[in-house]
């Protein structure tokens, strides 16, 4: 089972069909939340409808197109992240992330995408990785700023969420410019 450690108190772990009361109840506590931004929320509504995603999640891992894991943070599930798909031909990934409202502001996410972005170019090899937010999304657009992303540009009405368009901000990194800050930060 695929298992990334991104410090002593964080880890990725692929999810299994085990997991999937403690995703519905983590999602659960934060619903609220999460549903400003992510449009599957309120479909997600028992333990029974994450089975065929947690399925869906592990069939991307076997095919190599990217995967979906547990972000655990000392022994909890706390967070989703991922790489959406791997477009092989044009050596690029886009990143994906959630975490539980409670857990938001220790620096959790940023080492997650951090660990994300070195997977995409030294495991991967990756040559671009994207992440887009929700243009109101500041929690969510200050990771991809603390990494160094560059900001290319806004998508106009790039989602529907529930009864809404909603614009996303879109940041990128290229692989010479992640070896490069992280030389600078040598």
């Amino acid at each position: 089972m695929f298992v990334h450690q991104v410090s002593a108190e964080i880890s990725l772990k692929l999810m299994q069909q085990k997991d999937a009361k403690e995703l519905y109840h983590l999602v659960d506590q934060s619903r609220e939340h999460l549903r400003q931004w992510l449009p599957w929320v309120d479909s997600m509504t028992s333990v029974e409808t994450y089975g065929p995603i947690i399925t869906a999640w592990l069939q991307q891992f076997a095919e190599e197109d990217g995967f979906q894991a547990g972000i655990v943070f000392n022994g909890e599930l706390v967070g989703i992240a991922g790489f959406h798909s791997v477009d092989y031909t044009n050596k690029q990934t886009s990143i994906g992330y959630w975490l539980a409202e409670c857990y938001q502001g220790n620096g959790i996410m940023t080492a997650v995408v951090k660990a994300l972005v070195d997977l995409a170019f030294n495991q991967y090899g990756l040559h671009r990785v994207e992440i887009k937010c929700g243009v109101d999304n500041e929690k969510s657009r200050a990771v991809p700023k603390r990494l160094g992303f560059i900001e290319e540009g806004v998508i106009r009405d790039g989602e529907f969420l529930y009864d809404h368009f909603h614009d996303l901000v879109i940041y990128s990194m290229l692989e010479e410019d992640w070896k490069k800050s992280k030389r600078d930060l040598e």
